[in-house]
Formats: C-alpha cells, sequence, structure tokens
C-alpha cells in the first residue's frame, strides 16, 4: 500500500467495505490544511474518497453530486458512489482527464478549453430552480457581508493603496448590497476555476468538486477568473463567453469587479496580518488590474 499521508482507520474500514481488497490509495489532497481525497487504485478503474471538513461542505458537496448528475452529461462530471454522513465522507468516479490548470496547452487549445467551459457551465445555471426567497435574503446576507469585510480590510490596508484603489474599495462597501437584486440568481458549482476543470482530447471538458455548490448570483461564479486570467488574456474571456452564450450585462459587470476587488483587498490584509508575502503580492496585483479595469469602463460615479 502506498500512502502519503495516513487514512483514519474507521473511514478505511468504510472504503473497505465497499471496495474488497483495496489496497492501493494515495493521497491527493490539495496543499492546504482543510483538503482531506485519497486515490484508491490507478488508471481507469481508480476511485477518490473525500473527507469533507465540515457537516455543511458535506451536505453541499451530496447536493452538488446530485444537481451535477441531473444537469451534465456522464463523461462531464464524476458520478457519487457512496456517501457516509457520520464520517462526512464520499466515493466518486474518476473523471477522465487532467487538471486544467498547469496543462501545457497551446492558444487554440486554451480557447477552446475555456469555450466550453462557458457552455458547460451555462447549461449548470440553466438548469437552476427559480431562487426562493430565502435563497434572496442569503444572498444580499452574503453581499452585505462581503462589502462589511472589503471595510474592514480597508481600514488595516489603507497605507498600503494609493487613492484610487482606496476609492475602489469603498466602492465595494458602498454598493455591492444595493446591486446584489440587479443580476441573476442561479445554482452555483461555487468554485468554477481551473483547478476544478478537466481536459480530455477525446472525453472533452469536465468539472469536479462541488463542496461549495449553493445557490447564489452567477456572477460569483466568474471572480476567481476575472482577476487571476481575463484582465491579461481577454481572448479566454471572449471565447468563455462565446461558450457561455451571452454577454454579462452592465450590472453583472460592475459586481464582478467589484467582487474580485473585495477578492484582492483580503488576499492584501491576510498577507500582511499573516506575514505571507505571496497573498500580499497576490492582493496588490488584482487591486492594480482592477483600478485600471475601472478607468477605462468605469460611469461617471467610479473612481
Amino acid at each position: 500500500m502506498t500512502q502519503n499521508a495516513p487514512i483514519p482507520s474507521d473511514l478505511r474500514r468504510w472504503v473497505s467495505s465497499h471496495l474488497p481488497g483495496a489496497e492501493q490509495v494515495t493521497d491527493v489532497s490539495w496543499p492546504r490544511g482543510s483538503s482531506r481525497v485519497w486515490r484508491f487504485g490507478s488508471g481507469a478503474d481508480a476511485v477518490f474518497v473525500k473527507q469533507s471538513p465540515t457537516a455543511r461542505d458535506y451536505e453541499r458537496e451530496i447536493g452538488g453530486y446530485a444537481y451535477a448528475a441531473r444537469a451534465l452529461a456522464a463523461h462531464e462530471a464524476p458520478r457519487l458512489l457512496a456517501s457516509d454522513r457520520d464520517l462526512q465522507a464520499i466515493m466518486t468516479s474518476r473523471q477522465p482527464g487532467g487538471v486544467v490548470r498547469g496543462l501545457p496547452l497551446d492558444v487554440g487549445e486554451e480557447r477552446r478549453v475555456h469555450e466550453l467551459a462557458g457552455h458547460l457551465l451555462r447549461r449548470w445555471h440553466d438548469h437552476s430552480e427559480p431562487a426562493s426567497e430565502q435563497d434572496r435574503e442569503n444572498i444580499r446576507a452574503s453581499m452585505a457581508n462581503q462589502a462589511e469585510e472589503a471595510a474592514a480590510c480597508l481600514e488595516s490596508t489603507a497605507g498600503h493603496l494609493d487613492k484610487q484603489q482606496q476609492a475602489l474599495v469603498q466602492c465595494v462597501a458602498r454598493e455591492l448590497p444595493q446591486l446584489a437584486g440587479a443580476v441573476p440568481a442561479v445554482y452555483r458549482h461555487g468554485d468554477y476555476s481551473t483547478r476544478n476543470w478537466m481536459w480530455h482530447p477525446e472525453h472533452g471538458h469536465g468539472v469536479i468538486d462541488f463542496e461549495m455548490a449553493a445557490p447564489g448570483i452567477a456572477v460569483e461564479e466568474f471572480v476567481w477568473l476575472c482577476g487571476a486570467v481575463w484582465v491579461v488574456r481577454p481572448d479566454l474571456k471572449a471565447a468563455y463567453f462565446s461558450g457561455y452564450g451571452r454577454p454579462l450585462s452592465e450590472d453583472e459587470e460592475r459586481v464582478l469587479r467589484l467582487l474580485t476587488t473585495r477578492l484582492g483587498v483580503s488576499y492584501l490584509d491576510s498577507g500582511l496580518t499573516k506575514e505571507q508575502p505571496h497573498l500580499v503580492e497576490r492582493g496588490h496585483l488584482i487591486l492594480t488590474r482592477m483600478t485600471h479595469e475601472y478607468r477605462s469602463r468605469s460611469k461617471p460615479a467610479m473612481p
């Protein structure tokens, strides 16, 4: 048996009850403390076992797998094979292909992958039930919390921001809650970034990891891509929304940049507090990109 990290004995017993004789196990967790994922077997016969960090994450993941089975084709997402609420554990099938983040794709392939990613997400969103009043209330609360977080981060990071960046973070605190009701609400994947996209030359595009699946505003799906990719690769944004089938509305574009600014100032605040230079650098990069975007796109009221 090959193992990089010990699997809990109770979890191992549960796996054995579903996979008698399974011996080859490899820790494939993401490099963060809350990630606990193991691969049993290899090749096409491999299955994955994940232990969720919280009961809420477990319930979201179970709901996400059920939704994926209804909304996506069989080759586009792994399938849930077994689950245990007490252990907060799930067992899933293998998704063909490799994780898109880090794949050596040429420009044409990269654009194609982004187009297919947009197309898959649109079908995922279109399968959503109408948002309930409770969903809407949760969305309003989430936007208010993010606005408050931006205001708190501004107090501690102001000395590290130029005037335009400060003004933009103030816009997040002031405008985000009131704009939340003006944009479409859907059942979100929740972490639809390239680390959760799978690409296989034969099977095409797929998606994994439904731990953050929940009702929310559609534009939240695009925040990581906006800050990390699209500002420097507008061709990939064009390909993505070609696949998605519609451009963002003016309100959605505005909310997207406010949310991305919130992410940037949060990175900066965490990096300064925890003395982690890579987070400081990431925060400054996003904030610089967002102020540049607002200078070229802003309404008169924006900085």
